[in-house]
């Protein structure tokens, strides 16, 4: 979505401020804030609150366009409207957006505030968008357990052991038994906390206690058998350097 650009129009002749009203109203992301007669009173408004574009005429009572901007320390963008051309140069030493002059079409309005709209974004700051924010990441389970699903932590796993298409979950507080294939639980476990030590067997890394030969003794007193083919992967997740089976 664009956002909006606020603007000021100040021009003492009230068919000018009504055409600028109707023009900026047509505009989706053109936000006036007020329609002064007067170059006091747009003074007034500056003084209050931000505003990114001013519509300006030139010859006005008491004090003109140019000598507006030049009283301002700091003047937004400003696009002159005026019958005459002959400020013209005047304008563009203010470093003026634009210079229109009355009768003004809507066509020639737009090209303006298109003109205007790539100064306002340039001068704004860039905000980049906040990356999103990262999902949990999941530190459990759900199995069948029975008759229900049962939610098994992580960090409670000691080791699970493959029984042809069942499973066995060795866990803190209860063992569960329930219709698995070991991949499929391999799968549903976080490769940085598991480990394959044998076709029958997973077990929690930070649950190893020891490695003794070819078993590995885990924190709850069980041992279970660490496999050849899986001692290589084994030895390099515990950093243990050259073979250690007797």
């Amino acid at each position: 979505m664009d956002q909006m650009i606020t603007c000021l129009v100040v021009d003492d002749e009230p068919y000018a401020r009504d055409l600028m009203e109707n023009y900026i109203s047509r505009i989706p992301y053109l936000q006036a804030v007020a329609f002064c007669e007067k170059a006091f009173d747009a003074i007034d408004v500056l003084q209050q609150q931000s505003v990114d574009l001013l519509f300006s005429d030139i010859q006005m009572p008491n004090i003109n366009g140019i000598e507006m901007i030049r009283s301002l320390s700091n003047p937004p963008f400003v696009i002159f409207a005026t019958a005459s051309p002959d400020y013209a140069v005047d304008g563009f030493e203010l470093d003026a957006v634009d210079y229109l002059v009355k009768p003004i079409s809507f066509e020639r309005f737009l090209k303006a505030v298109n003109k205007a709209r790539g100064h306002i974004q340039q001068k704004r700051p860039q905000t980049i968008p906040a990356a999103p924010p990262a999902p949990p990441v999941a530190n459990h389970l759900f199995v069948k357990d029975g008759y229900k699903l049962s939610k098994i932590l992580f960090e409670d796993i000691y080791y699970i052991e493959g029984m042809k298409d069942y499973i066995k979950l060795v866990c803190k507080q209860k063992n569960v038994i329930t219709y698995m294939r070991m991949k499929a639980i391999e799968d549903a476990l976080p490769e940085d906390q598991f480990i394959r030590i044998h076709k029958s067997y997973i077990v929690r890394v930070q649950a190893i206690k020891s490695i003794i030969g070819n078993t590995a003794e885990l924190i709850n007193n069980e041992s279970v058998i660490i496999s050849k083919s899986c001692r290589a992967d084994l030895n390099k997740r515990l950093g243990i350097s050259g073979p250690q089976e007797k």
